[in-house]
């Protein structure tokens, strides 16, 4: 047996707003796109999209390392996102973490590296 892609999967009760939104803020290009189910490739990695969701809020363990984190921040508020709740910046542990939520309730982190 030969793996050929591994994916990780969202449900979206607004099927095209979660593919818009992901391929929109994290520049990824979407490789496939029907009603039912739609791909979107972010950094190598297949995030599918099933439609038909509810919209509840979900935790999905996704986490996009990103290099600027308040600027990933703005645009995640941007693009219909929100945080979860507000990230702390300290003097002993500087922004990098950020615990967010698509349109569609799926919640996912957004890092970086600390300094």
């Amino acid at each position: 047996m030969k793996v050929e892609k591994v994916k990780y999967v969202l449900w979206a009760a607004d099927w095209q707003r979660c593919l818009h939104f992901y391929r929109d803020l994290f520049g990824g290009e979407v490789s496939f796109e029907s009603e039912t189910w739609s791909e979107v490739v972010v950094a190598g990695a297949t995030i599918g999209i099933h439609g038909g969701g509810e919209g509840k809020r979900t935790w999905t363990g996704l986490s996009f390392q990103i290099d600027d984190l308040r600027t990933g921040i703005e645009m995640l508020k941007e693009h219909g996102g929100d945080l979860t709740r507000e990230p702390s910046d300290t003097e002993e542990d500087p922004l990098h973490l950020a615990m967010c939520i698509d349109p569609d309730g799926n919640e996912f982190m957004m890092t970086c590296r600390r300094n």
